[in-house]
């Protein structure tokens, strides 16, 4: 997939609404198979930014995955370095560091093994149980953040 272009896929005005109401369940303390409510500051707006995302716990680190690509939320944390996950008046503040494309291979796995089921259409012709190469041939696609939550 990677080329010159950078990976991303807009979501649909259906996927828009979906992700509005996940979000707004976070916010109000349910979580959707484990989802959180993303808050990043916007790198030109400086205002926060939500989003609904799927926090994955691999290997005793916490990881954020962009399974659309290069969204508004990763340009932001590339900038940022961190932000806030919330569920309910749960607020977790991390920092956040990018993965190179190869560190990214078990926690793609990992994700795909927890949300493939959610983010197929995202990772064309990819699953968990793909090959090595073929995850690693995705992993440019879809930026990786190695979360640290503040004490």
């Amino acid at each position: 997939m990677s080329s010159s272009t950078p990976y991303y896929v807009k979501g649909s005005q259906m996927s828009v609404r979906v992700n509005g109401f996940v979000g707004w369940l976070a916010r109000h303390g349910l979580s959707f198979a484990g989802s959180a409510e993303l808050s990043v500051r916007g790198r030109k707006s400086g205002t926060l930014q939500r989003i609904p995302v799927n926090p994955l716990s691999h290997d005793g680190g916490q990881y954020l995955v962009s399974a659309r690509g290069l969204s508004q939320w990763v340009r932001n944390m590339r900038v940022a370095g961190g932000g806030e996950l919330r569920v309910g008046r749960s607020v977790s503040r991390f920092t956040a560091v990018e993965l190179p494309d190869a560190e990214k291979l078990p926690v793609l796995r990992s994700y795909l093994a927890k949300w493939g089921w959610q983010v197929k259409q995202y990772f064309p012709g990819v699953t968990a149980a793909s090959s090595d190469e073929e995850l690693l041939a995705a992993a440019a696609d879809h930026p990786v953040f190695r979360i640290t939550v503040g004490k």
